[in-house]
């Protein structure tokens, strides 16, 4: 009958004593704090020094940037690839020269290849606002690899518009498609990039949207 108050004091004297140490630390922090304000109120000259130099430094930083997006816009700009660079490229490596392509024509793109993509290798919306869905088919041996057919037509028709609403529906090969594949892109509105096409492309004489035809019109217009 007497252990059950004997446990409770004990408890309460370890509260006591762990909350101790813990309001000697908050009056020593908020002394510390009130010094320190003290200070600053006597040496008021260091703030403005200390704006000056953050003023500086993120005018530094601003201008660093921007220089970076200026190089990287160059270097987008420069973007060539021949048939035989791409035809070397391991097929990730292949949609990510899509959706560089992409960048260097003006659009903002991301590659989505991998599990679980439904479809879409690279993602991109073009300065009117269209957005782009395409799948890449890349084959090491160029023309000689096997031809893209209907089969692989039908599984980015069953998801680019239904699932990533897209408005232009890509499929791009360094290799050759299938003579039934043709007509069965265009039955379905699949604009169809074969090696003939992507070597343009990838030349950087037109943008993609040039080299194709009876896209969807323009979201917004371009300024």
């Amino acid at each position: 009958m007497t252990r059950r108050p004997v446990r409770r004091s004990s408890r309460r004297r370890r509260k006591q004593s762990a909350g101790g140490p813990l309001v000697l630390v908050a009056l020593l922090g908020l002394g510390a704090l009130a010094a320190l304000i003290q200070w600053l109120v006597l040496h008021w000259w260091v703030l403005i020094v200390i704006g000056v130099l953050g003023v500086l430094v993120g005018s530094a930083w601003l201008h660093g940037h921007r220089q970076r997006l200026r190089w990287a816009r160059a270097r987008a700009a420069a973007l060539r690839y021949t048939l035989e660079q791409l035809d070397a490229l391991h097929y990730d490596q292949f949609e990510y020269a899509v959706r560089d392509l992409m960048i260097r024509d003006g659009c903002t793109a991301e590659k989505r290849g991998g599990r679980g993509d439904n479809g879409c290798d690279v993602f991109g919306t073009d300065p009117s606002g269209r957005r782009w869905v395409l799948q890449c088919k890349h084959r090491r041996r160029g023309l000689a690899g096997s031809a893209v057919g209907v089969p692989d037509l039908q599984v980015l028709n069953g998801t680019a518009r239904q699932f990533h609403r897209a408005d232009v529906v890509v499929l791009v090969t360094n290799g050759r498609v299938t003579s039934t594949a043709v007509p069965w892109a265009r039955s379905q509105r699949i604009h169809l990039v074969d090696r003939e096409l992507l070597g343009q492309w990838a030349a950087g004489s037109r943008p993609l949207w040039e080299l194709l035809r009876q896209l969807p019109p323009p979201r917004r217009a371009v300024s």
